[in-house]
């Protein structure tokens, strides 16, 4: 035998390499190779060819050991390996390839590499490697822990800042070029704005290119365009169909009437499933910030919305704080125009508060961290599930650790300029998480329970429930290929580990939310795993990337109320609206970071697509490539009913969907 030939494999990028030098140890089934110094620079796309003899018999090769090495005199730069290719004779026509594909330092002392069979624990047939999956999952659960952000809300990764995280969890995001140039001019003007001709002048340098914008702009004081955001605008979370009235809104059927169809009354319309409910309770009694030395206000308002028969939803009642009584009106759209648009601005503004801490904050990012660090903890590398979600969960890490210290952080975006400051902050996420139910989450049951699938105008509906099926054709193809029944499911050890941490570190162990303690079948496993996927792609997307579209005029989202909500009717004239609007520094200050969020990355991966090296190969390819063919599918018959639409929806189209939360 003339000894194992082992050929080491830099990646191509070009700061792949390292002047450092490698050791490499055989680990057999018989016993393991002293380590051997590999005397070649490592040189981006280089490959190199040591030849191992061992004094003993090592076996069938089963592990690789790595460890990186300073060399004296040149600089410690980290090492990208490809993977490590060994052949037992320079004959031997077989390769075993034992991948790697990530960043090695000298400071992680000994890296072991195993072969590119996925497999589940229970299918291990050596101790030797039982043993590795072990070993390394311990490793992990030292160095990745949990910590907390706010009490009562979910847990969250225990570091603090991004280089914590090392070279494999973080990454460059390439930014589009981003002109807030006109935004930024008026960051330090604290004061009002003065009118609507200021707006105007205002949305001409900043927002006159943006086609949704300038429909906002046009239509944002029509009742019929109202509705038309609540299910179609940032936030199609929170609207939901009733059958009955809640008990804290003082209205009458005879209060309503002549907003109805003449031949009906609201318990008929109820009953039709023409009435809906927007609630704000969530907010109710929480602490408003001060923003620029001034005490900003929060209602918690109640908006009735009707379906009527020309196809519109549009407001019909709204009450602005949730205890009834003679200083809590309710607004009607028969009031005077002045008094109907402030109460539809509250509602504009409570709902931007929700919109940012709950359903894209909570619903998206939290989510993604809470999967992500449970998917590093309990699952390793080889398992089936981590390869199939670390790509749509791993850059939530960096991502929120960066929102931590940053946007939600003293000197933030939210303590400098929305009405949910740093005090606010925790009391509604930990609210929101008591709320949640995963029923929400999980699209078809979601749409269903809101009275949203059958609704014609409802575009996000229609078009989340089309990606969700065909995401869960994917992972339940892909769940088909490694648990052959129910059985394999319940017997997968580290499978219950992972989800019990996530039910216990990001739902709190709170079983009425209704999320899964264990899985005892394919198809439960299946549905969670799509509603993951589903959350840190399409979800964000539709929450994220049309955040500029809505808020840029700034009337129609407000992020925080310079007035108290009024506690009486006529008390308001036209001029007094803008009063009560954010000062123009706060506004813009909110609109620099938006601007910064709505633009999708120079280098995205849309929803489906995968750079990972597993994802080409065997049966997986063909998963991949009939997820691909039917997304393509729902992006052109998005792309079509768009145009015919006066104001298309193209937040679903999943083309636009990045595969993960990047931004």
């Amino acid at each position: 035998m003339d000894g194992f030939h082992v050929t080491i494999r830099t990646s191509a990028a070009p700061l792949s390499g390292t002047y450092s030098r490698v050791w490499i140890s055989l680990i057999g089934t018989l016993c393991e190779s002293p380590p051997v110094k590999v005397e070649h620079f490592l040189l981006p796309g280089s490959a190199c060819t040591v030849v191992i003899k061992p004094k003993e018999e090592v076996g069938t090769v089963v592990l690789l050991r790595l460890r990186l090495e300073a060399h004296p005199g040149f600089p410690d730069l980290d090492w990208h390996c490809q993977d490590v290719q060994v052949r037992r004779s320079s004959e031997d026509p077989e390769t075993q390839v034992f991948p790697c594909h990530k960043w090695i330092r000298t400071a992680d002392g000994s890296v072991e590499l195993r072969n590119e069979k996925v497999c589940l624990k229970r299918q291990e047939t050596l101790a030797v490697l039982t043993n590795h999956r072990e070993k390394d999952l311990q490793h992990k659960q030292q160095l990745i822990k949990w910590g907390t952000f706010v009490e009562d809300g979910p847990h969250c990764i225990g570091m603090t800042s991004v280089t914590a995280l090392g070279p494999n969890l973080s990454y460059i995001r390439q930014r589009p070029v981003n002109n807030v140039h006109y935004i930024k001019s008026l960051i330090e003007r604290r004061t009002s704005w003065s009118s609507l001709q200021e707006f105007d002048t205002f949305f001409l340098f900043s927002g006159r290119e943006n086609t949704v914008a300038k429909y906002v702009q046009a239509h944002w004081q029509e009742d019929a365009f109202f509705g038309y955001q609540c299910l179609n605008g940032c936030n199609p979370l929170h609207i939901r169909q009733i059958r009955s009235l809640p008990p804290n809104l003082s209205v009458t059927s005879e209060m309503l009437r002549p907003f109805l169809p003449e031949d009906s009354t609201l318990e008929q319309e109820m009953e039709r499933g023409h009435v809906y409910l927007l609630d704000y309770e969530v907010l109710d009694q929480l602490p408003a910030n001060t923003i620029n030395d001034k005490h900003s206000y929060l209602a918690a308002p109640l908006c009735l919305l009707h379906y009527n028969r020309q196809g519109e939803l549009k407001p019909i009642a709204i009450q602005l704080q949730q205890a009834p009584g003679p200083q809590n009106p309710v607004f009607l759209p028969s009031d005077s125009a002045p008094d109907w648009l402030l109460a539809k601005i509250w509602v504009r503004n409570s709902d931007f508060q929700v919109h940012q801490l709950l359903s894209h904050f909570l619903r998206t990012h939290l989510l993604g961290e809470v999967c992500c660090t449970a998917t590093l903890r309990q699952l390793p590398e080889i398992h089936p599930l981590y390869q199939l979600l670390m790509p749509h969960i791993q850059s939530s890490l960096q991502i929120n650790i960066q929102a931590r210290v940053t946007l939600l952080a003293a000197k933030g975006v939210f303590d400098k300029s929305v009405a949910c400051g740093l005090e606010a902050i925790p009391l509604l996420l930990a609210r929101g998480t008591q709320r949640l139910s995963y029923s929400s989450m999980c699209v078809p049951d979601d749409v269903r329970v809101r009275g949203l699938d059958a609704l014609p105008i409802c575009y996000y509906a229609q078009d989340a429930l089309r990606v969700w099926d065909a995401l869960h054709r994917f992972v339940a193809g892909w769940i088909r290929l490694y648990y052959c029944n129910d059985e394999d499911v319940q017997h997968d050890c580290e499978l219950q580990n992972w989800i019990r941490e996530i039910f216990t570190e990001g739902f709190l162990g709170l079983s009425h939310i209704g999320v899964p303690q264990s899985f005892q079948t394919t198809a439960e496993m299946s549905k969670f795993v799509t509603m993951v996927i589903f959350s840190c792609s399409a979800l964000h997307a539709a929450v994220n990337f049309s955040q500029l579209d809505y808020n840029i005029w700034i009337p129609n989202c407000p992020a925080s109320m310079s007035r108290p909500p009024s506690q009486t009717k006529g008390s308001v004239s036209e001029e007094d609206i803008f009063s009560f609007l954010p000062e123009v520094s706060s506004s813009c200050h909110v609109l620099s970071v938006l601007s910064l969020l709505s633009q999708p990355a120079i280098d995205f991966v849309p929803l489906g697509h995968y750079n990972e090296w597993y994802f080409s190969s065997g049966a997986i390819v063909k998963l991949v490539n009939e997820v691909q063919k039917e997304l393509k599918m729902i992006a052109k018959d998005i792309a079509d009913r768009n145009s015919r639409l006066e104001l298309p929806y193209p937040y679903l189209s999943p083309d636009r969907i990045e595969n993960s939360v990047t931004i």
